[in-house]
């Protein structure tokens, strides 16, 4: 645990039965210890990777937390397990939930890289962050948000504003 409080935005994802709830109930347990800022709207987003799988519901959102990044990964995989992810990667999930920036701090274990590696490649992660973060840094780019989405190949492609009826 740091004594700083920092702040720290995540995406989360789910394409695995009901969607909305599954972002609501990883909010809600996020809530629980730590402090949540901005919510991004939710987004419908086409599978990377494996396109072989229903399409995500995505958001990100922005938390002030005093934790250290090992122990965000932590609480991070324990809610994931909580709301039935199984450990297999690329997979349908209930709810995957990744550390996007950390502060302006980098970061590189075995476990976790901070910023997320792909995060700049990524229409999923950086449309919602543009919401609601358009001016934070890359800590390691040094661009903003902003540009890193217009200098995205594939742009807003396959990125929807998911409206509930």
């Amino acid at each position: 645990m740091t004594t700083d409080t920092l702040t720290v935005y995540l995406g989360l994802g789910s394409n695995m039965g009901d969607r909305e709830d599954n972002l609501r109930r990883a909010i809600e347990m996020l809530k629980q210890r730590l402090r949540i800022g901005q919510i991004s709207p939710v987004y419908e987003t086409e599978p990377v990777g494996n396109t072989d799988q229903p399409h995500f519901l995505n958001l990100v959102c922005e938390v002030q937390t005093r934790l250290a990044p090992e122990g965000l990964l932590a609480l991070a995989k324990g809610i994931e397990r909580k709301l039935g992810r199984t450990g297999k990667s690329g997979a349908p999930r209930p709810i995957d939930i990744d550390i996007l920036l950390y502060g302006d701090e980098t970061l590189e274990t075995a476990e976790l890289t901070v910023p997320h590696p792909r995060m700049a490649e990524r229409g999923f992660v950086l449309v919602p962050l543009a919401e609601i973060a358009p001016e934070v840094t890359h800590p390691v780019s040094h661009k903003t948000v902003t540009q890193l989405l217009k200098e995205l190949k594939t742009g807003k492609q396959g990125v929807l504003p998911f409206i509930t009826v």
